[in-house]
């Protein structure tokens, strides 16, 4: 796979032995349940499921720091932090870099074919390395409620490699005002006028 950083060059996406050592580092830290476990000490307060998965990306940065693999926000290419959009973290192992996207699920949609991973490369793309792309995924549950507010944990994790992750291609057609309202461009004015 390879990820087009527009107006710049095109990074490719590393494919990942199952083998190397940052997954023995990662996978033993992971067995311990770090971030996962730092969540369920805390829980997550939302009033929604789909607002989680934002909220897991400091527990999963924290724990990797704890392993000193300087895990941070990724950078556009005008070198400014960029929360979001895809990927959510990149961190680094023996001075190579790691693209971590963080997700949740529940066990009730895990297996539907509701979309749950996209990107749009952009100016500010923030993919700017040759890199292995990771996928972190926490099952959560409702654990209590405050207020309006579910309490949430996590149940279980996944650590997916997706270099090879088939995807859609989602065409669409877009158009701006100047081109819309112009009369020009392909649209025919019928009528105009003052109200009133």
């Amino acid at each position: 796979m390879h990820l087009q950083r527009l107006n710049k060059y095109i990074c490719k996406v590393k494919y990942y032995h199952l083998t190397d050592s940052v997954t023995r580092t990662i996978l033993n830290h992971k067995r311990k349940g770090s971030a996962g476990q730092k969540v369920n000490d805390k829980g997550i307060r939302r009033p929604r499921p789909n607002e989680v998965g934002n909220d897991i990306e400091p527990f999963v940065r924290s724990a990797l720091n704890s392993l000193k693999l300087k895990a941070d926000v990724p950078v556009g290419p005008s070198g400014n932090k960029k929360a979001s959009g895809y990927p959510d973290i990149l961190f680094w192992f023996k001075e190579n870099p790691y693209y971590l996207e963080c997700k949740t699920y529940n066990r009730e949609n895990v297996a539907t074919t509701q979309r749950s991973f996209y990107f749009s490369p952009s100016d500010e793309f923030k993919v700017i390395h040759d890199a292995p792309h990771f996928l972190l995924s926490y099952e959560i549950y409702v654990d209590g409620e405050e207020g309006h507010n579910h309490i949430y944990k996590c149940r279980h994790y996944k650590i997916l490699s997706i270099e090879a992750l088939s995807l859609d291609v989602k065409y669409e057609f877009n158009s701006d005002n100047k081109r819309m309202y112009s009369a020009k461009d392909g649209t025919v004015l019928l009528a105009e006028g003052d109200v009133g």
